[in-house]
């Protein structure tokens, strides 16, 4: 028989063997490689379920019939599964910062803090298990609740109660914390500290936005500003005031681990309409004024500093900071010539509160270098470097302006306008690839694709399921901007290896953001964020490092209970599921917001509740 086929084919004649296959063929071809796409999507999604039957249940719409729970019940407490790749880490891990490890900290220098910046473990010292939620650990409390309130459980640190119990920063109260609001400058609260900024600043115009707080202690200060639609990027070291950034993440409020010592903060120029420092013990006149210059770097032209504390009111407080009058009088009066040294201008002086201004071109200032000698303008470096990037002591200088009254770079629009207008940056043209168009259609498109995530997973849409969100791959910041109207705040990573640094533009949104090397550890606590975005990260970083150490990573600084968005090429997540449900984590795999003919699909993931025994 087979030869009999043999011979008829070869008899068939040249026309025959080239003629097209029918319309009729075509169709039976096409349905049937539908019927094996669908057959291997099906192949590799979960069976299993949830050890706790949740209720209510989440339906997703996918290419099965399945359900994924995305509710919080913190009930289920397993430590030890043994058909688990990765155990659970020690529980002396719970609170683990690979990059601000105290016990590694110790073997580099003091001078300047740098013991305190990002020293990260070898590949060799990557700790391959997942870090334990602390025994009792429950879901923090809703937000705006979540400002004043935290289950002492969850952080489980008295020593700044005692400490600071004088200033108002925290109270124990029971099984919880409690934050009055207050601060080492501010022990009435910081509603009433802003209100005395207010009558020197305006707050309220939209025309301030983005802030940074420099030692921010429990962040009481950004936690107000919210009310006033100013989000604001709060940082302090890991030191001897136990927990205070973790503190203002249990709090629903932005926080980073940071620290002003040789390296640029990792922000990019011209980031913030506000910078805030009260009693951050920074010691802005020495090292030549580089702590201030930095904060220059980062400052909008017109941009505000405030400093409150010492050596500010030093007549009144003298006594209280056991300092001498002559001391601190030298102090503000080195602050002030290293302020004038950079052209900004002293708006006012009142109370504990003095505030300057930050020029909105460098015309005058670059004239005035023939007279003030240093410090100079910068002419080499990357303004928007800041990655291990060595703090200068020369000035950042602004894009040119052609007259005094000419904002360089770009007037902003105020907020909340800013936020879908075009960019300054990308309207100069300085964003490669980027253009007025692509980026309203980028905008459109990801509020298309946030309403696909919110029909997936029905708790994006109750508006008070997540509060910390974070952006692995930002981009343009479309994805926190389709968030613009939930009680949300999302930090916005542009990884340090992305073709092009969009994070100024993500600043120019009046949106937050930092950026990463996702091959390392991010510089927060375990537990910060309740949802994580992960939009082609795997694509990104392939060959680059180990997925399942990115992903070991993602576990550690995503709360119990947390989910986990996954954008990539099909045959990525697929492995990044078999990792994933070897670490605790539920997930599953839909479809394209276009359909499931889309190479491109969605990876949902729970991290499952369990805590250290």
């Amino acid at each position: 028989m087979a030869g009999a086929t043999t011979t008829h084919y070869t008899k068939l004649s040249h026309h025959q063997h080239m003629k097209r296959p029918s319309l009729y063929q075509i169709t039976i071809l096409s349905v049937l490689c539908s019927l094996f796409y669908l057959l291997g999507v099906w192949q590799h999604s979960p069976n299993t379920a949830s050890p706790t039957p949740p209720k209510p249940c989440l339906t997703i719409q996918t290419t099965q019939s399945t359900t994924l729970d995305f509710t919080t019940h913190h009930t289920y407490n397993a430590t030890d599964q043994p058909n688990l790749s990765y155990p659970a880490c020690d529980v002396g891990f719970s609170e683990y910062t690979p990059c601000e490890d105290m016990k590694r900290s110790l073997k580099f220098p003091r001078e300047k803090l740098m013991y305190r910046e990002r020293h990260c473990p070898e590949k060799g010292e990557l700790m391959r298990c997942l870090v334990p939620a602390p025994s009792g650990y429950r879901n923090p409390f809703e937000w705006p609740t979540s400002r004043d309130l935290a289950w002492f459980a969850n952080v489980p640190h008295k020593e700044l109660s005692v400490e600071k119990a004088v200033q108002n920063w925290i109270r124990v109260e029971g099984d919880r914390f409690r934050f009055p609001g207050g601060g080492t400058m501010f022990p009435r609260g910081a509603d009433v500290y802003i209100d005395g900024i207010e009558k020197l600043v305006p707050l309220r115009d939209g025309s301030i936005r983005t802030a940074i707080d420099t030692g921010c202690g429990v962040a009481s200060w950004g936690g107000y500003l919210l009310s006033r639609n100013i989000i604001t990027m709060s940082f302090a070291p890991r030191d001897t005031h136990e927990a205070q950034v973790q503190f203002a993440l249990e709090r629903g409020v932005p926080a980073m681990i940071g620290v002003m010592a040789s390296n640029r903060l990792p922000y990019p120029s011209r980031a913030f309409d506000m910078a805030h420092c009260s009693r951050c013990l920074i010691p802005w006149a020495q090292y030549e004024g580089q702590f201030l210059i930095e904060v220059d770097r980062v400052l909008r032209p017109g941009g505000y500093w405030i400093l409150s504390g010492p050596p500010i009111n030093w007549k009144t407080h003298y006594k209280g900071w056991e300092r001498t009058k002559e001391d601190l009088n030298a102090e503000q009066t080195s602050i002030e010539n290293v302020a004038r040294s950079l052209c900004w201008k002293k708006i006012k002086e009142k109370g504990d509160l003095a505030i300057w201004q930050k020029p909105t071109n460098h015309i005058h200032c670059k004239a005035n270098r023939r007279v003030i000698k240093s410090p100079q303008f910068c002419s080499s470096q990357d303004p928007d470097s800041a990655w291990y990037t060595k703090m200068e002591t020369c000035i950042t200088p602004l894009p040119e302006a052609s007259n005094i009254r000419e904002v360089a770079g770009g007037e902003l629009k105020r907020w909340p306008e800013r936020l879908t207008a075009v960019p300054p940056r990308i309207l100069s043209g300085s964003i490669k690839g980027v253009s007025p168009d692509t980026f309203n259609q980028d905008t459109e498109l990801w509020k298309r694709r946030v309403a696909h995530y919110k029909r997936a997973n029905n708790q994006l849409s109750q508006k008070k399921r997540y509060r910390n969100l974070l952006d692995m791959n930002a981009r343009l910041g479309g994805f926190a901007a389709a968030f613009a109207n939930d009680p949300v705040w999302v930090m916005n990573v542009v990884p340090t290896i992305a073709p092009v640094n969009t994070l100024g533009v993500v600043y120019e949104r009046g949106l937050i953001g930092t950026y990463q090397d996702w091959c390392e550890a991010m510089s927060t606590y375990p537990r910060t964020y309740d949802l994580i975005h992960a939009d082609s990260v795997f694509t990104l970083y392939n060959d680059r490092c180990e997925m399942e150490d990115i992903l070991l990573e993602m576990d550690r600084i995503l709360r119990p209970e947390g989910t986990v968005i996954f954008r990539d090429d099909v045959d990525v997540l697929v492995k990044v599921k078999t990792v994933a449900d070897r670490m605790r984590w539920e997930s599953m795999i839909v479809d394209h917001e276009d359909g499931p003919m889309e190479r491109e699909k969605i990876l949902l993931a729970v991290k499952t509740y369990w805590t250290a025994p």
